[in-house]
């Protein structure tokens, strides 16, 4: 059934003017706004009816086929950064000819930050929350934002404990925002010029450790104007803080006591919210990890999660060089952020000492090279900022949810095949180490079988070990080397007659003949295992 949606005039009263601007509205401003959609630049202009388009990286006459394609859709509104006001001209004309609303956004403002504020407003406060983070579907804190700033005439903002905001109320005069407040709101989080100026006054020492209000008193040097702010407490358990800061007008009198009973509502709605989301989270988890192993179907966690079954996905493996420097909880967020920058339905799970993360509903026709250069940030990040060295497999792409498992699997023998060595690339897809995968494989099952070696390749082995001699590894590097004896003697840095003296001796300590293609492709391959004590 088709949502009433919201109108576009109270959407637009409830982001207000620091995130937004409307440029034009041919429509009215009465028009349904029953979604959002992020547009990347990667992919085909497209709409449904009643979403707000967010096209991110579209600037000037790039974001014309958004406008006509949200236009032919019949969508609410299109939302744009522009670079100067000769942009905003021509793009007002395509929207008018479109049919639909133009808003422009700051330049300042995330788009992601954008996203949550307008999803959580058209949700509304009393719907379930399901997205799977803070931010989305908090109407509820909303609603109380905007009751406590007419309960204490002053402007609200309620913020988590990384001081990022989680709603705040409208404002009807934007000159009564101070820098704190609007910088805070375009950012989606206090500027730390500020953060630390209320550290070193010992605002949020006392704001985790008190249930009282605290004021803070105008500092105009800094572009601060007053504000009182109470923590948000579950007994000793910080959850967050409510700001109101003082506007054209006085606090209200009872200000103080407003917000006392503003913390304890907003504290039993974070506490509610956590726990719905750690069950969403449990439950997301579980069913994606079924699906990567194979043993749940794909439709439990389209379902769950609102994914198309029938669009192209992708698995990423990430294996650290150590084996238990992935089970730390830094290197998992780090791939988790830097992926869902790149692909907001990014999902990841981490099974056993590797993290896998699958790309759901991929554009049609999205290049290799995309997947890889994400790959290779995560990779490079994880050594600048942790440390870490990480490999990063790339499974092939697959025509829907229900052959994941499939590109899971492909990712695990890439990733086999990078530890067993002999492969000095970071990120690879198969493409690029088909022969070392199948080579490493081969060896596994060798490693495996005993019973498919050669013996006399086993006794060279065992015979170097007990005499300290390398026949062994001088037979190989000479068919490495094709039989270029010089090569080889380069590579093991020994004389050419040294070379052909070792691979004449191998030849009658074992009776095998080196001149026959089959047994030199077995001892290609077996003389490729460790040697076993």
């Amino acid at each position: 059934m088709t949502t009433p949606g919201l109108p576009l005039r109270q959407l637009l009263m409830s982001l207000g003017e620091p995130l937004v601007e409307l440029q034009a509205a041919p429509q009215g401003l009465d028009v349904p706004v029953r979604d959002v959609a992020i547009l990347d630049p990667e992919d085909p202009p497209t709409a449904a009816p009643g979403e707000l388009v967010l096209a991110i990286g579209a600037r000037g006459r790039a974001a014309l086929p958004a406008l006509r394609a949200a236009g032919r859709a019949n969508a609410a509104a299109v939302a744009v950064k522009l670079d100067g006001p000769g942009q905003a001209d021509a793009l007002r004309e395509a929207a008018t000819d479109a049919g639909v609303a133009l808003l422009s956004v700051r330049r300042e403002t995330r788009w992601e930050h954008l996203d949550s504020l307008a999803r959580a407003i058209i949700a509304g406060p009393d719907a379930p929350d399901t997205a799977g983070t803070p931010e989305h579907n908090a109407g509820d804190l909303f609603s109380l934002a905007q009751t406590v700033a007419v309960l204490t005439n002053g402007i609200v903002s309620v913020e988590d404990t990384s001081s990022r905001v989680l709603a705040y109320s409208r404002s009807s005069d934007s000159d009564e925002v101070d820098d704190l407040r609007r910088l805070s709101i375009l950012g989606w989080q206090g500027p730390e010029p500020y953060l630390s100026k209320l550290r070193e006054w010992g605002i949020f020492q006392h704001l985790r450790t008190s249930d009282a209000p605290i004021a803070v008193e105008p500092h105009p040097e800094l572009g601060l104007r007053r504000r009182l702010a109470i923590g948000i407490r579950a007994g000793a358990q910080p959850l967050g803080t409510i700001w109101v800061q003082e506007g054209a007008q006085p606090l209200a009198p009872l200000a103080e006591q407003a917000l006392i009973g503003a913390a304890r509502v907003a504290a039993a709605q974070l506490v509610r919210r956590r726990r719905e989301l750690s069950a969403d989270v449990r439950l997301t988890q579980t069913l994606l990890t079924g699906l990567l192993e194979g043993s749940t179907g794909p439709q439990s966690l389209a379902t769950h999660l609102g994914l198309d079954l029938r669009r192209p996905a992708t698995v990423l493996a990430y294996s650290a060089h150590t084996t238990e420097a992935l089970h730390r909880s830094d290197v998992t967020g780090l791939i988790s952020v830097h992926t869902a920058a790149r692909h907001r339905t990014a999902l990841l799970a981490p099974i056993d000492s590797r993290v896998y993360v699958l790309l759901p509903e991929l554009p049609p026709g999205l290049p290799m090279t995309t997947v890889r250069d994400w790959a290779s940030e995560v990779v490079e990040a994880a050594w600048d900022h942790l440390g870490v060295p990480l490999r990063a497999a790339i499974g092939s792409t697959v025509d829907g949810l229900a052959q994941v498992p499939d590109s899971r699997a492909q990712a695990d023998r890439i990733l086999d095949a990078m530890g067993r060595g002999g492969v000095e690339l970071d990120v690879a897809a198969l493409i690029d180490v088909q022969a070392e995968v199948l080579v490493s494989e081969m060896l596994a099952l060798l490693q495996e079988r005993t019973g498919l070696r050669d013996p006399r390749l086993t006794a060279l082995t065992a015979y170097d070990l007990r005499h300290g001699t390398r026949l062994a590894e001088s037979v190989l590097a000479w068919l490495d080397a094709l039989g270029e004896v010089r090569v080889a003697a380069d590579a093991l840095h020994i004389h050419p007659n040294t070379l052909r003296y070792r691979v004449r001796r191998a030849e009658q300590l074992t009776g095998i003949d080196l001149t026959q293609p089959q047994q030199r492709l077995l001892a290609m391959l077996q003389l490729r295992l460790p040697a076993e004590d």
